[in-house]
Parts: structure tokens; C-alpha cells; sequence
């Protein structure tokens, strides 16, 4: 006696059921947008940002120019050009503070750029990694440091090294050079434009190595390692690849470097001696800046002739800002032309 045991069919997934259905990937979940209105709304706060930038940029040089109005209708372009200052005779120029103000500008540039360059191939290129971190760290801590601080600083132990160990051998080597004799005469007591320069280098020194820090590690690694794969040295690497492809931020690390220069006051007034004559070219004469005299006599200047020539002399260093300004674009402009030319 045979039996026979009814077969259940295998039961069936029901993907297995309709394969089409099972190579269909389910849906992805719909994400929310934001609609045309925030676009609308992001667009509009962009362009008020920039407005509002521009804006504040007319109005104040709007308010020096109306500030300045009574000096620029007395004195015109020739105060530009006039060493005087005379608050009681109400007689003022500004080529002293505008002679002090590039001239220290001037060489801080000079000891800064090198150095912060120096300071940036060695974070880069030659430092071991266990000392990157930390000594990069304390550079730009220099830049935390209050510009009093490094006006007392000048004034109190700079000062008297300068002219211990700097400006008597300085006049002892070139005083009766005809040139470089007329650049260190004056009394070695360790203010000036020299001083005042050296202070706004180390000043301006962690601004300008942190940006050129920052561009070099932005070259390609790939380009660095083909060139030293080829024989090349770290100086060629660095001057055929790496300032090549970050010349533009190079560039502005330096005018970034040189705007903290012009503009720098407290520091600037502890140590270039704030003297309203112009007797000679001396790096260790006592001058004064703009910023300088604005700190010192703008809080006491009465109404009148004396206020306005020192709103004169801030429009004067906003347009020398500005000029600034515009050569860097147009180098920059100059050294984008030049691309894939040979030299």
C-alpha cells in the first residue's frame, strides 16, 4: 500500500515572485527644499553685506574729507610738502609724519619680508615634524602681544641696546662716509625712525610668516617631489615651484604686513621720539608718524585749523593705503600676464 504525501510548493519571496520588482531599488527619500525664497533671501544678504562695506568705506572717507575741509582750503597740496608745525602760529604741514610713517614702513618691510620668509621655508621644508607645531604656535602668538607692550618694550630695554651695540659702532664705521655718514649721524640714544622700524618688524613678522606658511603647504606635494626626484635643491624647489604657484598669496602676506605697519600707533609712538623737524635724513634722528601725532595731539587740538590738518594728515594716510593698495593689484596683474612667457 503506497501513499503519497501531498507537496507543498516552496514558498516564494515576493521579490522572488516579480524579479523587475526585485531589481528596483526603492526610492530615495525626497529631501526637503528650501524653495526659491531663501535663495532670494541669501542673494539679498550678500549684496547688503557688500553694500553695507562699500557704504561704510564712502561715508568715511566722506567724513575726513569734510573733517579736512578747512585745512585743504588754508594749505591745499602744499601741505603735503611743508616741514612746519606750528600750533600757535596755526602754520602746519605734514611731510614729517608722512616721511616718518614710510620710512619706518619702509624698513620693516626690509627686515620683516626676509625673515618671514626664512621663518616660512623652515616650517615647511626643513623643520623636523616634532618642532612645526610648537614653533609655528609661538610665532603667531607674537601676534597676541599688545602694540603698548611692544612700545614699552622699545622704549625700555630695546632702546638702549640699539644704541649701545647698534648706533655708536654704526657711526664709529660710516661717520665720514658722505652717504651713509648722513644716515647715521644724530645722537645714538635709541629712538628714531631705525627704532621705530625695528619695532613694527617684529611686529608685522607673524602676520607675514603665517601667511606664507599657510600657501606654501597649499603647493602640491606632487610638483615638489618631481622637482627634488630631478636633482633639484630645497633653494631651487622653493624659487622655480613654490613661490611661483603662491606668488599671489605671498604677495598678500606682504601687503598685509605693510597695511599693520602703516597703521600702527602706540608702538610706533613710544619709540620714534615724536619730533616735528626734519633736519636731516637720519635713521637715528627723532621723527614722528601720522598715527603718532594723531595719538598725541588730536585729544588736545581745539576746533579749528589744528583739528583739521590732523583729519588732513588721516586722509593723507588713507590715500597712501589705498595707493598701496592698487600697486599690489596691479602687480599681480602684471605677474598673471606674464604666465607661460619665458623669461
Amino acid at each position: 500500500m503506497s501513499s503519497t504525501l501531498p507537496v507543498t510548493p516552496p514558498t516564494l519571496h515576493p521579490s522572488a515572485r516579480n524579479p523587475q520588482r526585485a531589481m528596483t531599488s526603492p526610492p530615495p527619500a525626497r529631501v526637503p527644499r528650501t524653495g526659491p525664497v531663501v535663495d532670494r533671501l541669501f542673494s539679498w544678504l550678500a549684496k547688503g553685506a557688500a553694500l553695507l562695506t562699500l557704504s561704510l568705506l564712502v561715508a568715511i572717507l566722506a567724513s575726513l574729507v569734510v573733517g579736512a575741509w578747512p585745512a585743504l582750503q588754508q594749505f591745499g597740496l602744499g601741505f603735503l610738502v611743508s616741514t612746519t608745525w606750528d600750533p600757535v602760529k596755526e602754520d602746519f604741514g605734514g611731510l614729517v609724519m608722512i616721511y616718518g610713517t614710510l620710512a619706518t614702513s619702509i624698513i620693516a618691510l626690509l627686515i620683516g619680508v626676509p625673515v618671514s620668509f626664512g621663518i616660512a621655508l623652515f616650517l615647511t621644508e626643513l623643520s623636523p615634524s616634532w618642532l612645526k607645531r610648537p614653533l609655528g604656535t609661538a610665532i603667531e602668538l607674537l601676534a597676541a602681544v599688545p602694540s603698548i607692550v611692544y612700545g614699552m618694550w622699545g622704549l625700555l630695554v630695546f632702546g638702549p641696546i640699539l644704541a649701545t651695540w647698534v648706533q655708536k659702532p654704526l657711526q664709529a664705521l660710516f661717520g665720514g662716509v658722505p652717504v651713509l655718514g648722513a644716515l647715521v649721524s644724530g645722537p645714538p640714544v635709541g629712538i628714531g625712525i631705525l627704532s621705530a622700524g625695528i619695532i613694527l618688524a617684529i611686529m608685522i613678522i607673524p602676520f607675514i610668516a603665517s601667511v606664507m606658511r599657510d600657501v606654501f603647504e597649499v603647493t602640491p606635494p606632487m610638483l615638489k617631489e618631481s622637482a627634488y626626484g630631478l636633482g633639484a635643491t630645497t633653494w631651487e624647489v622653493v624659487t622655480s615651484i613654490v613661490l611661483p604657484y603662491t606668488r599671489a598669496g605671498v604677495i598678500g602676506g606682504i601687503m598685509l604686513g605693510l597695511g599693520r605697519a602703516l597703521g600702527e600707533t602706540m608702538a610706533v609712538t613710544f619709540v620714534i621720539g615724536n619730533m616735528n623737524q626734519l633736519d636731516s635724513l637720519s635713521l637715528f634722528q627723532a621723527a614722528n608718524s601720522i598715527t603718532s601725532a594723531l595719538a598725541n595731539e588730536f585729544a588736545e587740538a581745539g576746533e579749528g585749523l589744528h583739528q583739521a590738518s590732523l583729519i588732513y594728515l588721516g586722509l593723507v594716510l588713507f590715500f597712501i593705503t589705498f595707493v598701496v593698495l592698487s600697486l599690489s593689484k596691479v602687480l599681480l596683474a602684471q605677474l598673471r600676464k606674464g604666465e607661460g612667457k619665458k623669461s
